[in-house]
């Protein structure tokens, strides 16, 4: 679609040829411009549309040229020939690994917030398209004319959304799906960690030819994460939590999940770790969170369902308003976008850890 643009522009250029030239001085002035002119758009069909070289802006990449590989996500295997210039994020997590990336020049849209963006990124996201509040339809996503799509949901290439990840290698839109999220379970990592975390950094800072970027990035959360423990300290004896996500039976989190992997780095238990599903949320009764007795409740806060709302509930219910730490007020508040493979996961450990054991960290 650039050669075309590139195509179009050149037409409209003023022409100036022989016939009205009216001395060789004119000629050779004449001469010169449709050097010049012919120059200007090879390098920009060079730069913008069949370069194997990554971007004037990416100050890491040194010039070098890119090279093309293969990755398989999910089961798909996807060759990436150059990097993406015309790039959509669906969800907030993988929109911010963008941003922590200094991605936003080759962002054509995003979708999907859980939660305001990181006060960080607010400039830099406030340039890019909004598509749409959740989802975009398919059409509303073709517009922008994308050559990548990254997502942290496999929602996002449902049927009636954009389409499957292999229907839109067909129209030359490469994509990157978070591994965890892979329809089918076995293509799944056993276990869910900050390793998986590192690793989505480390692809995409490939696929944009930013690896140092990303390198630096995964030592700097590495760094706090270690911080974070350090502060911590050995616990002796862990507080049990019940993590409430949303909806009524309550949507929450399984023992593979990160949400599982955060709770277990900020020192406590969650009391649905028995639940050995491949899937980070699953849907429990209310009378097995009252028998299991939590200790804690970690309320998320979305857009989509507010922390206010399930205090609400918890509070004013009959049965639930049983629960001691109802009843103790012990709630603690977590932005759902921390609990989403991203940038954020570090920071929601530190964010539970000091609300779980704040004297470890006066």
């Amino acid at each position: 679609m650039q050669l075309i643009f590139l195509r179009r522009r050149a037409s409209g250029l003023p022409q100036a040829t022989a016939k009205n030239a009216k001395s060789d001085k004119n000629n050779y002035f004449v001469q010169a411009y449709r050097e010049l002119v012919l120059a200007v758009l090879m390098l920009g069909i060079i730069s913008g549309c069949a370069s194997n070289f990554a971007t004037s802006n990416d100050p890491d990449s040194n010039g070098r040229k890119y090279t093309p590989f293969t990755l398989k996500n999910c089961d798909l295997t996807i060759t990436y020939k150059q990097p993406p210039k015309r790039a959509v994020t669906m969800m907030q997590s993988a929109t911010e690994v963008m941003l922590a990336l200094g991605l936003e020049k080759r962002m054509v849209g995003t979708a999907y917030l859980d939660n305001p963006i990181l006060p960080e990124y607010q400039q830099a996201y406030s340039q890019i398209p909004v598509l749409a509040p959740k989802y975009p339809s398919r059409e509303v996503f073709l517009a922008v004319e994308p050559d990548f799509v990254f997502s942290n949901e496999e929602s996002a290439f449902a049927k009636e959304v954009i389409g499957s990840q292999s229907e839109l290698l067909k129209l030359g839109i490469s994509s990157y799906l978070l591994p965890i999220e892979c329809d089918r379970p076995e293509l799944r990592p056993e276990r869910v960690t900050m390793e998986n975390l590192y690793q989505q950094i480390r692809e995409i800072g490939q696929i944009f030819a930013v690896e140092q970027r990303a390198e630096k990035l995964i030592g700097e959360l590495r760094s706090q994460l270690a911080a974070t423990q350090q502060k911590l300290g050995k616990v002796t004896t862990k507080k049990r939590i019940f993590w409430y996500d949303s909806e009524d039976p309550p949507l929450t989190v399984s023992n593979w999940g990160m949400p599982n992997h955060i709770i277990e780095l900020a020192g406590g238990e969650n009391i649905f770790k028995d639940i050995q599903e491949k899937k980070a949320w699953v849907t429990v009764n209310w009378e097995d969170v009252i028998a299991r007795q939590p200790d804690v409740i970690v309320l998320i806060d979305a857009n989509w369902s507010s922390a206010e709302e399930k205090r609400k509930l918890l509070k004013s219910h009959p049965v639930y308003s049983q629960l001691k730490a109802v009843q103790q007020d012990k709630f603690i508040v977590i932005g759902f976008s921390y609990t989403m493979p991203g940038i954020r996961n570090v920071a929601g450990v530190r964010k539970l850890a000091e609300a779980l054991y704040p004297e470890n960290f006066q």
